[in-house]
């Protein structure tokens, strides 16, 4: 059972572009009742819009390119190193495009969780959407899911349906899909901090 013990949760959000879900945690973290604050954002590319917004909000911020780095794993070393220093209570994967793994896994196990585009486990990776419109599915939608190792594979916390209309294509299916995953993510981390979390093989149970 993951029972945040203090009165709010340290958050520490990671992006990869223009931050709005980033933006959607500060703006509910504005209200003390919501039980989490963010206080790190890190990215690993510079000049994104995300990490404008952290700058404004005065939430300091780091930048680890993978490039920057003699291996994937130097690379995962830093990224824990970094985090760390924040001492957070849960680890948010908003739109962040690289996959951790190794120490950073290790270090936050049960504490790092992730959004996606689709209802896991049917598209994963980088596609979600287009995939759902190509194999003709009526319904998809977002999962809030627990990071391990694989591409998207592991254990879901929540998920919210989005129907997939007639007219739609790949645009206009991924900001409505956008929507329904930007308040799941406020939601349920709110869920997380307030009543705790529980881990029971494939089972995340809140409360």
């Amino acid at each position: 059972m993951w029972r945040v013990e203090s009165m709010t949760t340290r958050l520490v959000v990671l992006i990869s572009g223009s931050g709005t879900n980033l933006q959607a945690l500060m703006d509910a973290s504005a209200d003390p009742g919501y039980g989490a604050m963010v206080v790190g954002v890190g990215a690993d590319r510079e000049g994104i819009d995300g990490l404008r917004r952290a700058e404004r909000a005065g939430i300091p911020t780091f930048v680890h390119k993978v490039r920057d780095f003699e291996d994937r794993e130097a690379w995962n070393e830093a990224m824990t190193m970094s985090v760390s220093r924040f001492s957070p209570d849960l680890v948010v994967s908003a739109g962040f495009l690289k996959l951790l793994s190794g120490s950073f896994l290790r270090r936050f196990k049960g504490r790092y969780i992730n959004t996606h585009n689709s209802l896991l486990p049917s598209f994963p990776g980088m596609r979600g959407p287009a995939a759902a419109l190509e194999y003709g599915v009526k319904v998809t939608g977002a999962t809030l899911f627990l990071c391990d190792d694989g591409m998207d594979t592991g254990q879901i916390i929540a998920q919210v349906p989005v129907p997939v209309l007639d007219d739609d294509n790949e645009e206009t299916l991924s900001e409505r899909i956008k929507v329904a995953e930007r308040e799941q993510l406020v939601n349920t981390v709110g869920d997380m901090v307030r009543r705790g979390w529980q881990v029971d093989g494939r089972r995340v149970t809140l409360g």
